[in-house]
């Protein structure tokens, strides 16, 4: 039975984390067109960080814009290499690390992905003023903190022999 509740859980917890984790992305979204399209703005710390609604036909620093069919087209492609890297790893507690990685970098790719298909676009709302960095989103978080944790579990705590 302990064996059965562990398949259940490998299967089930990271179907249910990547459903909540693209849910809570759509969700922002929706408040943002709801709520902050019609403003255009909103300062939460004045000078630091606002609110700001932004209709993203590109990528990330704007470019590549209006490349819709080619970002819908690149995400299906990821997520097949995600989902066939995610099922061949080795069952081992440092692969479980790369699994959550994997699945927290598939909400992302999926939650700009609902966007560009359904809108055409990618619905951009957070704005990091004292940096003037670009505007982003919730899955745009999603997909940094999964890069950069992938790559330092690869890096400094998967052993070359592990590797697949």
């Amino acid at each position: 039975m302990k064996e059965f509740s562990s398949t259940r859980v490998r299967i089930i917890l990271p179907i249910v984390t990547f459903i909540m984790l693209v849910a809570f992305d759509q969700i922002t979204k929706l408040i943002a067109v709801v709520r902050l399209k019609p403003i255009g703005t909103y300062p939460v710390i004045p000078g630091i960080l606002s609110f700001t609604y932004l209709e993203n036909s590109g990528a990330g620093f704007g470019i590549l814009q209006g490349a819709r069919w080619f970002f819908i087209v690149f995400t299906v492609v990821v997520l097949i290499g995600i989902v066939w890297y995610y099922i061949k790893l080795p069952q081992k507690r440092p692969y479980n690390y790369v699994r959550a990685g994997l699945v927290i970098l598939a909400s992302g790719a999926v939650g700009n992905g609902i966007d560009r298909l359904l809108n055409g676009f990618v619905i951009d709302f957070l704005h990091v003023r004292f940096i003037n960095f670009p505007i982003f989103n919730i899955a745009d978080i999603y997909v940094s903190i999964a890069t950069f944790m992938l790559a330092i579990i690869m890096l400094f705590f998967i052993k070359e022999d592990d590797k697949i």
